[in-house]
């Protein structure tokens, strides 16, 4: 897998980033990651709105 990822259509959700990609078979892939420092969250979607659901009801475990 690439670490040169393009991102795109990039969105912030309170301390996540939802955003959009192709993978190495060229297939659309949605990202959502979270930014807060120790979490360590992040999945990738076959759908928008399902990375930006997990977006929406991420809970940092770390305080």
């Amino acid at each position: 897998m690439s670490a040169n990822r393009r991102f795109r259509n990039v969105t912030r959700i309170g301390p996540v980033q939802v955003a959009t990609s192709y993978d190495g078979r060229g297939r659309e892939k949605h990202t959502a990651a979270c930014t807060a420092p120790r979490c360590g969250f992040s999945a990738e979607y076959d759908s928008r709105a399902a990375a930006e659901l997990a977006a929406r009801t991420h809970h940092c475990p770390v305080r």
